[in-house]
């Protein structure tokens, strides 16, 4: 009896300790989620689409002469990432540039919750989006993640995009996670996912926050105020770090319906990749792409890791330029209602 009731103390101690805990952390999220959307507010326009609203951020003359460049970011981003590393400088260039908060990211909403993980439904949501700012045909841009988004809007919604510019892509198959402890899989089932963001998750990420962002750049080094440029702290939000998780889970299935469809792709297109690249390797993914899509040409950069927007910004407008230029992108376009 002795031992029973020292059990039961001990296990009451252990549930209090996660109650205050999770409790400790939740009030943490709460701050970190006020802090973060005090300090990196919307910087430009939303449109409405079906269930919701995406949110932009957008540079360069409108009308432009010569189109308009939209920019898709990668995992954990939002659209001030590629906007700062290659999106301004298109601007100066003459290009009209749009960059999207992908559903779920920045100040986009998740439009259609976990069915809005797959390139193919955020493709929906961004071509009815380009539709609706009223573009005409853009050049896409789609960096890491994005790339899987980019081929799909351009094999789904073709009557909207002139041309691509996949950097980094992620876009080839590749195995799903291999079989995970019990413990993860527990942690990945959605009340107990969302239970973690909204209590250690954004506690967590916030001091791995730097970190990551070292890890993405490798081997160059990451600029001193990237953090801050690119806005990476809205990702510790806990619906956008749900949002992110599911991108990242449901992926391997989602290029795997559509890779085999890649030889339909019809628009002139570019890869451009970094062969120091050891978050998404430029020989399992952009290499293998660019034999797949006809008539992609390839750009790989030596050296370079997979920040190309910001650690080969001269090579990708060199290559984004040279795009246009096969396109022809010189009608002007209809002012944006």
């Amino acid at each position: 009896m002795v031992l029973l009731h020292w059990l039961g103390l001990i296990a009451g101690a252990m549930l209090g300790l996660i109650v205050s805990v999770l409790a400790a952390g939740a009030l943490v999220t709460l701050i970190v989620t006020l802090r973060v959307g005090t300090k990196f507010p919307p910087l430009g326009p939303s449109v409405e689409v079906a269930g919701g609203r995406l949110a932009t951020i957008q540079a360069g003359p409108n009308p432009s002469s010569r189109g308009t460049i939209v920019l898709l970011h990668g995992a954990s981003a939002n659209a001030a990432d590629p906007m700062e590393g290659v999106g301004r400088r298109l601007a100066e260039s003459g290009f009209r540039v749009i960059a999207f908060d992908r559903p779920g990211y920045g100040w986009s909403d998740r439009l259609g919750g976990r069915d809005m993980a797959s390139p193919a439904a955020q493709g929906h949501a961004i071509a009815q989006a380009i539709e609706g700012i009223g573009t005409g045909r853009v050049i896409l841009m789609g960096h890491s993640w994005a790339g899987a988004l980019a081929t799909a809007i351009a094999l789904d919604h073709p009557e909207v995009v002139s041309g691509l510019v996949l950097v980094a892509p992620m876009a080839m198959p590749f195995p799903a996670m291999a079989p995970l402890p019990w413990y993860y899989r527990l942690a990945l089932k959605p009340p107990v996912a969302w239970l973690l963001s909204c209590t250690v998750a954004a506690p967590l990420g916030l001091y791995y926050l730097e970190r990551a962002g070292r890890a993405a750049f490798r081997p160059q080094e990451i600029p001193g105020d990237y953090l801050d440029r690119s806005r990476s702290a809205l990702v510790l939000r806990p619906a956008t770090m749900l949002a992110n998780l599911e991108d990242l889970i449901g992926l391997p299935a989602a290029l795997a319906a559509q890779a085999p469809r890649y030889g339909t792709i019809a628009v002139p297109t570019v890869i451009v990749s970094g062969d120091a690249d050891a978050a998404v390797p430029a020989t399992r993914h952009a290499e293998p792409l660019a034999r797949t899509i006809p008539g992609a040409r390839l750009v790989l950069l030596p050296g370079i890791g997979h920040m190309v927007p910001y650690m080969a910004t001269d090579a990708l407008v060199d290559a984004i330029e040279r795009l246009a230029a096969e396109i022809g992108a010189t009608e002007t376009e209809p002012v944006a209602p």
